[in-house]
């Protein structure tokens, strides 16, 4: 009953409130939807320039997975000297909390969220929370009004799409790409179905011959490097913790099922003379003050991604959606529950289950569990222009760049496939070396003859391998600073976002510390800590 409680406040939304100011905006210049870390750096940088703006924020709190379970900026995979702007400006804010004197890649979700809405305030951007984008009305190629699903009504100038889904980019009739493209598509090496190169060995059917719960297909039936209509995996980044004095009980799922997870009984049998520990299921990052990020961890036989769990969340309505996070959830809880309890589990990573629990400093209004589902990926926009591989390998500058990624492609798994009836695979994974290239502005508008008034630096105008380099909340902050920008010239110029000066932005863009420039002399490839340039494996 607690679960249901917490899921109905946090996914069915609040309803709408408004925040930082006494009266509602009666006429907002620029509204952005979503108060992920995109849309905060995007409503920050139009206020910041002197134009009245209102977010909308789906949810009861603004930060999306930086102040729901993700704690780290990534840099760690990152080339540091890309970050700037707005973005910059939270990470030495966190620093200040902290006592540093620097910028601060790692953090707690309470402070994270506590800094955004600090930043918020001083901008002056209103924030109603609880709103989510029901109908879009457009006259001539222009958004006048949304609809929200409270019943109200909101109109503006310019309009910002930064959240996960793309739901207002969608409703607006912009084109968009769901999934991902076929090495084909825009010939890149990395694109389509892609197997493990590592097959696994447990049992994969039940005694009727049907494929076990969590494996999707079978591996016959899928060609290597063809497209595929899914994203990558999604979980919850749960924060753990294991002195006594710091947590709270792990709660149960609503609806335990083992059958769920009988994929992996089968291989705790075929391993069972193999030494086992907690880690080799999930991950857990050491954070501030006895915090633990827990992380979906790749090479693991079955962790908490739900494989398959997201095939048909990016366009599912919000009512569908719900059930989806809801089955997240149950299956989180019930992977968590099984490698605490179930007999088939090694005692010792019984026992080292049993002695975690939920940090009761963090989520205290959610049962100590993290608001957002973490949709690494769902609609991408298809603009004029389509980042791909090679824009982000090796045609690496843009004349029209807004901002500079570095982070590795990365893609989590897809789905596990069956090889036959005792052997498994996992498949989608992308895991490449990261090099410095320009974010080009078409990336986030629209093509002129759909959207003139729409700036989309959330779901943008990306291929599915590309985007695996773009979707971390820093870059997004990046390119949601552009956005912001970008907005506050169209509403002073009157002018379609696509006939933005570009010169005039970048301008603006580099008097606010973003960084659009390759440095003379900085690296463009990421090299790791010792110095080197092999890093990490790739796949």
């Amino acid at each position: 009953m607690l679960i249901r409680k917490m899921l109905r406040r946090v996914f069915l939304g609040a309803a709408a409130s408004t925040g930082f100011g006494s009266a509602r905006t009666a006429s907002p210049e620029i509204l952005v939807y979503s108060g992920v870390p995109c849309g905060i750096a995007a409503a920050i940088a139009a206020a910041r320039l002197g134009r009245r703006v209102l977010l909308l924020e789906p949810t009861r709190h603004v930060g999306g997975l930086s102040t729901s379970g993700i704690n780290t900026a990534e840099s760690e995979h990152m080339l540091h000297w890309t970050i700037g702007g707005v973005a910059l400006d939270f990470y030495q804010r966190l620093g200040r909390h902290y006592g540093t004197g620097k910028p601060e890649f790692y953090f707690e979700s309470s402070v994270a969220e506590m800094v955004y809405r600090e930043m918020l305030r001083e901008a002056g951007v209103e924030v109603v929370f609880g709103a989510r984008v029901d109908k879009v009305q457009l006259d001539h190629g222009r958004i006048t009004t949304i609809a929200t699903t409270d019943g109200r009504d909101y109109r503006a100038s310019v309009f910002i799409d930064a959240s996960y889904e793309g739901d207002l980019m969608a409703r607006a009739g912009v084109s968009f790409s769901i999934g991902r493209e076929s090495r084909d598509t825009y010939q890149e090496d990395a694109a389509g179905i892609r197997f493990d190169l590592i097959p696994r060995k447990a049992r994969t059917i039940d005694a009727s011959g049907n494929l076990l719960p969590g494996i999707s297909a079978w591996a016959g039936d899928l060609k290597p490097g063809a497209a595929h209509r899914a994203v990558m995996n999604y979980n919850f980044r749960l924060t753990f913790a294991k002195d006594p004095a710091l947590r709270v009980p792990i709660p149960e799922p609503r609806r335990y099922d083992r059958a769920r997870y009988t994929l992996l009984a089968n291989w705790l049998q075929e391993n069972r003379e193999r030494p086992l520990k907690l880690t080799d299921f999930i991950d857990l990052y050491a954070r501030r003050n006895g915090k633990f990020e827990v992380n979906n961890k790749q090479a693991a036989i079955i962790s908490t991604g739900h494989f398959g769990g997201q095939f048909d969340y990016p366009a599912a309505s919000y009512a569908d959606r719900e059930r989806i996070i809801a089955d997240h959830w149950d299956y989180t809880l019930g992977l968590l529950h099984f490698l605490k309890q179930d007999s088939s589990v090694p005692a010792n990573v019984r026992e080292e289950m049993s002695a975690w629990g939920l940090h009761r400093q963090e989520f205290a209004d959610n049962g100590h569990l993290p608001y957002q589902l973490y949709v690494r990926e769902a609609r991408r926009m298809q603009s004029g222009l389509v980042v791909t591989q090679k824009d982000a390998v090796s045609d690496r500058r843009k004349p029209d760049a807004i901002g500079i990624s570095s982070h590795f492609i990365d893609s989590h798994h897809v789905q596990r496939v069956a090889l036959s009836p005792t052997e498994f695979v996992n498949e989608g994974r992308i895991w490449r070396l990261g090099w410095a290239y320009q974010i080009p502005y078409r990336a986030l508008v629209p093509k002129p003859e759909q959207c003139t008034n729409l700036l989309v630096p959330g779901a943008a105008s990306f291929s599915h391998v590309a985007f695996c380099s773009y979707r971390l909340e820093s870059v997004w902050m990046i390119g949601g600073h552009a956005a912001g920008v970008a907005a506050a010239m169209a509403v002073q110029d009157k002018r379609p976002v696509q006939q933005v000066p570009i010169a005039k932005l970048q301008a603006q863009l580099r008097q606010q510390r973003q960084v659009i420039d390759f440095v003379p002399g900085a690296p463009e490839k990421w090299s790791d800590p010792k110095g080197g340039t092999g890093g990490p494996p790739e796949f």
